[in-house]
């Protein structure tokens, strides 16, 4: 049986072999399903329930999820990980979102592309829930991209030890 993990520990440098944690990426993929939940919350609530364009909605939901990730990401994933202190902390806020953009960017493309450019409809008791159902395909296209750059960016896993 091939050893994925040992795969890809041969191919990644060693300085950035912590990105090869199994353990570290699953509470990633965890947190990310927290996000997508109030992603897809957000999406939902304001496209369904105030009329909101789908391409806002998302815009507002991808903010939302960065904000609750970003949290959990700090006391869980990456805990233990950069210094202290409130200045510590915002910079570590403000380098997530700058880091964040580029795979914002992958996930609003890969949305506009699913529900702008693609004719496709999911009609539920008459109700067209494409939109809803997009958005978790944007967003996993989007993950890989956010966790290396969060690792290497954000929480500077490369420089344990």
């Amino acid at each position: 049986m091939i050893d994925i993990e040992q795969q890809v520990r041969r191919i990644v440098p060693d300085r950035f072999e912590s990105l090869v944690s199994g353990v570290r990426f699953g509470q990633f993929v965890s947190v990310g399903v927290v996000g997508a939940i109030s992603d897809n919350t957000v999406l939902a609530v304001l496209g369904l329930a105030f009329g909101v364009s789908d391409m806002w909605a998302k815009a507002v939901g991808v903010e939302t999820a960065i904000l609750v990730m970003f949290l959990v990401n700090e006391h869980w994933t990456f805990a233990g990980q950069g210094d202290t202190g409130r200045r510590s902390f915002a910079m570590r806020l403000g380098k997530s979102h700058l880091v964040r953009s580029g795979g914002v960017t992958v996930q609003l493309a890969v949305y506009w592309l699913l529900t702008q450019w693609l004719t496709v409809e999911l009609l539920v008791a008459g109700t067209d829930l494409w939109f809803i159902a997009a958005s978790p395909l944007a967003i996993g296209v989007a993950m890989l991209v956010n966790y290396v750059a969060e690792s290497i960016f954000t929480w500077q896993v490369h420089a344990d030890g």
